[in-house]
């Protein structure tokens, strides 16, 4: 990278140095652009996570009123990671055209009523089409956005933001599992509803709300911020030309030939192994330990998630101080790795169950915001949309194999304890991925 000045981890280039403004002058710019753009971003994740998720809690009621097994339950909620995973990349070159307001805020409203409608659920194909619908209508959010931050913010910023960001994910946790709990427990026989199609009906209305904030507020690029001025735009868009190299890839068909994304996608798909297990199947493994309250369940959920979302932001925060990406993946991974097999060891002990998930779900969801920083070092435009889509696709396909695998092997054998042992291992061979990355991948 060309040479850049550092005042406390804060680094200015040479280009937006020259648009004018120091460094603390491109800081505080870069606050202000975050704090407009990201928080209507991350609520709209944590919404599209509790829409998703919701579905764990769900099961506690729902298999028992409509008669499904674990396997039933398993395959319809994995079954929205293969309409994510098809429609990822087709979607972000689509946002890349559209615009990121318009995109985003149509994926928010589909995604919205199809929530609601898993309420109407009585059989299990239903079940089955519903949660297909639904992944490939949220396909396009998660790469959408991580697009979208690349054409903001520089790689010397990414990671604390994609924290930021990714915070929808344990907050998912720590909001929506609490609340989805309560609902169902508030709400069991109202109008002859079960709790949990209220929860479904209830918890799908934000995300038609969000709609219409995203289309309102978000501006789909620099150029068409209204509360940026010309001089402010151009310090921006000086910062991201620093990033670029002679050997970028620009090409979306040339991105698909690059071992190198494929490697960060199946790192990817380690990771969320282990996230999906916890986020699926932890209610029920809270459940198992003894004979305790749906809305406690839900209280003991959250811990974990505040863990992760701890850890994401230190992680992510130091990533970019020192401006390293590697042993950011790999330590909380191998963390993770450690305490996931771990929280197999008490299956009658709630305390130290919940402990080793919390401290597996900080790893697990600290690796994260390093790791998604790293297709942006070689990645630009066209290859750098479908490029974030493809490593977020195989990534996802963890979604399927983690929900519909481990349903099977509750039902075979009672116990999660085999699927979390191999979720683990999942994890070491992802380390061993990430330290065959080359090195000028994980300095940026």
């Amino acid at each position: 990278m060309p040479d850049s000045e550092s005042i406390d981890g804060t680094y200015l280039t040479q280009a937006a140095a020259a648009a004018g403004g120091g460094v603390a002058d491109m800081a505080a710019l870069y606050a202000r652009v975050a704090w407009r753009i990201v928080p209507i971003l991350c609520i709209g994740f944590l919404v599209a996570y509790i829409d998703r998720a919701n579905v764990g809690f769900a099961k506690l009621q729902m298999l028992a009123d409509l008669g499904f097994s674990d396997s039933v339950y398993g395959l319809g909620s994995g079954l929205f990671f293969v309409g994510y995973i098809l429609l990822e990349v087709p979607s972000n070159i689509a946002l890349k055209r559209v615009g990121a307001k318009i995109w985003l805020a149509a994926i928010m409203t589909v995604w919205g009523l199809l929530s609601g409608a898993t309420m109407l659920c009585d059989t299990p194909a239903r079940f089955y089409v519903l949660r297909l619908l639904l992944g490939v209508t949220e396909a396009g959010f998660f790469p959408g956005v991580l697009f979208y931050f690349s054409i903001w913010f520089p790689l010397a910023r990414r990671s604390r933001i994609t924290a930021l960001f990714l915070l929808a994910i344990p907050l998912s946790g720590v909001i929506g599992s609490p609340l989805s709990g309560w609902l169902m427990t508030r709400f069991q026989g109202v109008a002859g509803l079960a709790g949990w199609q209220w929860l479904f009906l209830i918890e799908a209305v934000p995300a038609l709300i969000l709609a219409a904030v995203t289309y309102l507020a978000l501006p789909s690029s620099i150029g068409t911020a209204g509360w940026l001025t010309a001089g402010e735009k151009s310090r921006l868009a000086a910062a991201l030309d620093d990033d670029r190299r002679e050997d970028d890839i620009h090409s979306a068909l040339a991105m698909f030939g690059d071992m190198r994304i494929w490697l960060v996608g199946l790192i990817d798909l380690t990771i969320l192994l282990g996230m999906y297990a916890i986020i699926f199947w932890f209610p029920t493994i809270i459940r198992a330990t003894g004979a305790i309250s749906i809305a406690r369940t839900g209280l003991l959920t959250a811990i974990p998630h505040l863990a992760g979302a701890a850890a994401m932001i230190l992680v992510g925060w130091h990533s970019d101080r020192t401006r390293e990406r590697r042993w950011h993946v790999i330590l909380p991974m191998l963390i993770g790795a450690a305490a996931l097999a771990a929280g197999t060891l008490f299956p009658a002990n709630l305390g130290l169950a919940t402990a080793a998930f919390a401290v597996a779900n900080a790893g697990i969801l600290g690796a994260l915001p390093p790791l998604l920083c790293i297709p942006g070092t070689f990645l630009r435009g066209s290859a750098a949309a479908a490029g974030l889509a493809l490593v977020s696709s195989i990534g996802n396909m963890a979604g399927f194999f983690s929900t519909y695998l481990t349903g099977r092997l509750l039902d075979a054998t009672h116990s999660a304890d085999i699927a979390l042992l191999a979720f683990a291992a999942a994890l070491v061979f992802g380390v061993l991925i990430a330290l065959s990355l080359p090195a000028r991948l994980v300095k940026s």
